[in-house]
């Protein structure tokens, strides 16, 4: 069968994104660690950190003028409020109020006192925010107050200061007028010259020029601004309560979690999701078997009413049923990557009892003569008579191994159940086997062989170029990439071709354990290997018999 792996396009992008948020959720332990990690992180800073305090004041800014009621282009639009900014956080500030803090009873040191501090200014205006924070809420109060009051007396004197220099240069020009004006006058007294006039009138316009000047800056309004709001003492500490950092710690333990998992997912070699199963094994999806919570555990799934797990290996073989390939050879090959073979053989049992429930004359066989279990799980207490092919094999496997399973209300199959052997490569590739695998080619039969996992064992490739068609039951969740490339070429190699994959969930170590215990107890209650020989009903010696499904009473003892 020939399937088309269909390329991711664009319209697939949403569900690309799902499946790699479904990814992510696989790892929830990674996801809860994050969440544990964050929250602790939060509770022990809102725990272990100390209360700060944060109090603020406003200082609005105005430039030094004469008249500030004076209509016009205003003075304060020269105030660079950048600079003004940086001077509010200078040392000579911080030293101002670590001066005025000492006498009030407070030492602290100009650096420390500017390391709690922090000045903004609110968009388009020449407001200046001093915020600082203390660990007391008085000390936040009293020191944001005696900064902004220092960034005030230190403008006032820069102000006052650039005055004063001004007029000092004022002066200087002024004092040669007046000698040179004294001068004229003694010249005038004995000259009334016009020339002597006019250089008086002169110098006398240029001294009232000065003086003017002068007494501008004197009459100039110093004031550095204004302390709009008043930095009063905090009600309650400053920063986020227990509640919104164990929230932000949540948060970023999430973030932190889904990073962790990423990461995983990156480094992880197992399959991804559906799609890139899909494609590293080159085959379709058959199914996902369900996890049936109140499951007893037996292979047999087929024949118990209500069961979701029945109805889904019924739905995968009607899928075989109707797929070309199938059809045209009617034989399927179950196998499992490596490892536990479990689930190949729960999906081997309830493969062959649906296609009984279609009216199809089933042969399972049980290849795996490692540790053959079919015959055990399955509880079978009688064989039926060995065809005529079963005695050329001098005694040894198949030979004697075939059984009737009777599943309620569906029918029956056969099974040749597996036993151990010295050779297993000669015994799968021995002529009796040839025969049972022929056994398809008659109408309305189908042969399906149980092979151990195809990476543990080189078993399975024996077959294929009989099978032909092969199915791989496996979990998602365990499953690597690159088994399932290596899959794919063994089997293509080996001359087969893979039909599609069918999942199963996981198991549990417990659910392991209780399927361990249970075989190793039904080993000793019946004492020897899944090939001993008991009592069955009489055959008829009828070649035919290899696929015969009569029904037959148990023992006595067994029922």
């Amino acid at each position: 069968m020939t399937h088309s792996i269909r390329a991711l396009e664009e319209q697939d992008e949403p569900a690309l994104l799902r499946d790699q948020f479904r990814q992510l959720l696989r790892y929830r332990s990674l996801l809860a660690a994050g969440v544990v990690v964050g929250l602790l992180g939060g509770g022990y800073l809102a725990l272990a950190g100390e209360d700060t305090y944060t109090a603020t004041g406003e200082v609005q800014v105005r430039s030094a003028t004469a008249d500030p009621f004076a209509t016009g282009a205003s003075a304060d639009k020269g105030i660079n409020i950048g600079s003004e900014r940086q001077n509010a956080v200078s040392d000579t500030v911080g030293t101002l109020a670590a001066q005025t803090l000492a006498g009030q009873g407070d030492p602290v040191l100009p650096g420390q006192l500017l390391s709690g501090l922090q000045v903004t200014n609110p968009p388009n205006t020449l407001t200046l925010r001093f915020s600082y924070t203390g660990s007391t809420p008085a000390q936040a109060g009293v020191r944001a107050e005696a900064l902004a009051n220092a960034y005030l007396a230190h403008r006032k004197a820069r102000t006052e200061e650039s005055i004063a220099n001004m007029a000092i240069g004022y002066r200087a020009q002024l004092e040669p007028l007046e000698d040179k004006r004294d001068l004229l006058e003694q010249q005038i007294g004995a000259d009334e010259a016009d020339d002597v006039s006019s250089a008086r009138a002169g110098i006398i316009v240029s001294i009232s020029e000065l003086t003017r000047k002068i007494s501008e800056l004197k009459a100039l309004d110093t004031t550095p601004g204004y302390l709009n709001k008043k930095p009063v003492a905090p009600t309650r500490p400053t920063g986020a309560g227990l509640p919104l950092l164990l929230g932000l710690g949540g948060v970023l333990g999430l973030a932190l979690g889904l990073l962790l998992s990423w990461v995983r997912l990156v480094f992880d070699p197992a399959v991804r999701s559906t799609r890139e199963l899909v494609r590293s094994l080159g085959a379709p999806l058959l199914g996902t078997l369900p996890r049936e919570r109140t499951g007893t555990g037996a292979l047999l799934a087929i024949g118990r009413g209500g069961s979701r797990l029945a109805e889904e290996y019924r739905a995968v073989a009607f899928r075989l049923a109707y797929d070309p390939a199938f059809a045209q050879s009617r034989r399927l090959l179950v196998t499992a990557p490596r490892d536990d073979n479990t689930a190949a053989a729960a999906a081997a049992v309830n493969l062959a009892a649906a296609f009984a429930e279609m009216g199809r004359d089933v042969l399972l066989v049980e290849a795996d003569l490692r540790t053959p279990s079919l015959a055990r799980e399955l509880d079978l207490a009688a064989h039926g008579a060995p065809p005529r092919w079963a005695h050329e094999g001098g005694g040894t496997w198949p030979a004697g191994s075939r059984a009737n399973v009777d599943v309620p209300g569906s029918g029956a199959f056969a099974l040749v159940a597996g036993a151990k052997v010295d050779n297993v490569p000669r015994a799968l590739t021995s002529a009796p086997v040839g025969r049972i695998v022929a056994e398809a080619d008659r109408p309305g039969a189908v042969v399906i062989v149980l092979a151990p996992p195809v990476l543990s064992y080189a078993d399975a490739v024996a077959l294929v170029d009989r099978v032909e068609g092969v199915m791989v039951v496996c979990d998602p969740r365990e499953v690597h990439r690159s088994d399932l490339e290596r899959i794919r070429e063994i089997i293509g190699a080996s001359g087969g071709s893979v039909l599609g994959a069918l999942l199963h969930p996981a198991r549990g170590r417990l659910a392991r354990t209780r399927r361990a215990k249970r075989q190793k107890s039904a080993r000793r209650r019946t004492g020897g290997g899944p090939g001993a020989p008991v009592a069955g009903p009489a055959t008829t010696g009828d070649p035919t018999e290899t696929l015969g499904l009569r029904a037959y009473n148990l023992p006595a003892g067994r029922s």
